[in-house]
């Protein structure tokens, strides 16, 4: 066979392609910063111990890793600390605890924090997403329209919590 062919292989594996940063202001609460720089530290030490193995023939995890460690490093350097605390309390701002109540009565809450604190099922929500632009400024009495995929919903602020963070 043509050597032109062959693929020579060092025996490494490309670097994994980036994760996608978000093209939005990377806005953090003080918990947020402390959870990425956590994560940071606990990713380094991952990979300090995947490179200790004796047996190093599955590089794919350090890779994975090192994707991780790339993809931290940059949502910390690009981190724009937001305090909850110097904050209106009086308003949904970010980092504010928020309870609305719908048009059948039920009532949730939603808290909104830094995109890598997101969380769904805790009903931690992104300053960008359509909830938190439509919950934003809005104040205790207040009725906001949430415009969804599948239709809009009248939303009434019951309750704003600010400062201190509860988890």
């Amino acid at each position: 066979m043509s050597r032109a062919f062959v693929k020579e292989d060092s025996g490494g594996l490309d670097p994994l392609p980036d994760l996608p940063i978000s093209p939005h202001p990377n806005y953090v609460t003080p918990s947020g910063l402390a959870d990425l720089r956590a994560r940071l530290a606990a990713t380094q030490a991952t990979l300090a111990a995947l490179r200790a193995r004796p047996e190093r023939l599955d590089k794919l995890p350090e890779a994975a890793a090192e994707r991780d460690i790339r993809y931290l490093e940059a949502r910390l350097r690009s981190a724009l600390q937001v305090d909850p605390a110097d904050q209106p309390g009086d308003e949904v701002s970010f980092g504010a605890t928020v309870t609305v109540q719908d048009d059948d009565g039920h009532t949730t809450t939603y808290r909104i924090t830094g995109e890598d604190e997101a969380d769904a099922a805790r009903g931690w929500i992104a300053p960008h997403s359509p909830l938190a632009r439509a919950l934003l400024g809005a104040r205790v009495g207040d009725e906001v329209e949430w415009r969804r995929p599948n239709g809009s919903l009248s939303l009434q602020i019951v309750a704003i919590r600010a400062w201190p963070e509860t988890p």
